[in-house]
C-alpha cells in the first residue's frame, strides 16, 4: 500500500511541475518582467517576501553582542569595576574582558607590544601624550575624565596618623617614604612635589610643575629613605604595613586600599595637575561601542556617585 501511494504522490508531484513551468513561460521568461511580476507581486502584499516582513517583530532589533577590552591605570581598579557593572545593567548586550590595570606608562608598553584593547585610561596627561604620539589611540575619541589629589598616607593607627607631614618634613630625611617608580604617574607627581624643596632633583633642573618628575635623583638626605614601587597599590601597601613611614599616593587609594590613613595633602602648586584622560584605542574594532562606554563614565549621573564613593572628582572640562 505504501508503495502504491508514493507513486500517485510521485505522479501527482510531476504534474504540478509541468504546470509551474508552464506558467513561468506565460509569465514572459525575460529577467526584467520576472523582476516586475515580484515587484507588483510585493505591492500587492501577496510576495513571501513580503510575508516574511509582516512576521516580523515591531521595534528596534536587540543590540548586538560586544565585548570591550579596557586597559586602565592601576587606581581605577574598585572604582571601574563598579561601573561596568552597572554599565551593563543598564546595557545588556554589552560586557567586559579580563580589564587590565597597571601603571599608565606599563599600559603603554602593553599597547605597544600588541596586545588587544578597546579603551585606555591613564592617570596622567603625560602618558596619554605619549600613547597619541606613538599612535595607540585614536585623539579625536580622548577625553578628561577625573581628577585627582596627591596625599601623604601612614599606616591607619600608627604614630603618625595625625601628624601633618610636610614636604619640608620630608626632605629633612624625617620619614621612610614610598613613591612610585618612573612607570607610576603618581610617582611622578611625587618627584615633581619633592623637586621643589630640593628632595629630588631633575636632570634639567626644572621643578614642579614644570618637571616631569622621570630622569632624576633623590637628594643625599632621602635617598637611602625611599621605597619605590610598580603600582601605585603597592606603593600605598608599604605604608600600609609599616615598610615605610609615609606613602605619597592618591586620595582615591585610602579609598580603595584601606588600611591607611592621610597625614595631608600635598599642595596642588607643587606638581602637575592629575587628570584621567581616557580614548579609544587606533587598535579597537568595537570603536563605537568603546566610544559610547566612555561617554556614558562622564555624563551617567549614578555612574558619576560611583567615581565619586571612590574619591575621584569628575572633570570640568
Amino acid at each position: 500500500m505504501r508503495k502504491k501511494t508514493r507513486r500517485i504522490f510521485a505522479a501527482l508531484s510531476a504534474t504540478m511541475m509541468v504546470a509551474a513551468l508552464g506558467l513561468g513561460g506565460c509569465a514572459g521568461g525575460d529577467g526584467a518582467q520576472e523582476s516586475g511580476s515580484a515587484s507588483d507581486a510585493g505591492a500587492g502584499g501577496g510576495s513571501s517576501a513580503a510575508k516574511t516582513q509582516e512576521a516580523e517583530p515591531a521595534g528596534e532589533p536587540a543590540g548586538e553582542a560586544v565585548t570591550l577590552q579596557i586597559f586602565a591605570a592601576n587606581s581605577l581598579t574598585k572604582a571601574m569595576a563598579e561601573a561596568q557593572e552597572l554599565y551593563t545593567q543598564q546595557n545588556p548586550n554589552v560586557t567586559f574582558g579580563d580589564t587590565q590595570y597597571e601603571a599608565s606608562g606599563t599600559l603603554n608598553e602593553m599597547l605597544g607590544a600588541g596586545q588587544y584593547a578597546d579603551i585606555l585610561i591613564t592617570a596622567s596627561k603625560g602618558t596619554m601624550d605619549d600613547a597619541v604620539d606613538a599612535g595607540y589611540v585614536d585623539e579625536a575619541t580622548r577625553s578628561t575624565m577625573f581628577t585627582n589629589q596627591l596625599v601623604f598616607v601612614t599606616k591607619e593607627g600608627g604614630e603618625l596618623a595625625d601628624t601633618d607631614v610636610t614636604l619640608e618634613d620630608v626632605a629633612a630625611g624625617a620619614y621612610t617614604l614610598s613613591v612610585g617608580d618612573e612607570n607610576v604617574p603618581a610617582g611622578n607627581y611625587a618627584c615633581q612635589a619633592l623637586s621643589t624643596v630640593g628632595a629630588y632633583i631633575e636632570p634639567d633642573g626644572t621643578t614642579g610643575a614644570d618637571a616631569t618628575g622621570k630622569g632624576g635623583e633623590f637628594s643625599d638626605a632621602l635617598k637611602d629613605k625611599v621605597t619605590l614601587g610598580g603600582k601605585v597599590g603597592d606603593v600605598c601597601k608599604y605604608a600600609e604595613t609599616g615598610d615605610v613611614d609615609l606613602a605619597m599616593v592618591y586620595t582615591s587609594d585610602v579609598y580603595r586600599m584601606g588600611g591607611v590613613t592621610i597625614c595631608s595633602v600635598v599642595p596642588d602648586d607643587t606638581h602637575k595637575a592629575i587628570t584621567y584622560p581616557g580614548a579609544v584605542t587606533a587598535q579597537s574594532e568595537r570603536a563605537e561601542a568603546a566610544r559610547a562606554f566612555l561617554e556614558w563614565c562622564m555624563t551617567d549621573e549614578d555612574c558619576a556617585k560611583i567615581w565619586q564613593e571612590w574619591g575621584f572628582d569628575m572633570a570640568t572640562e
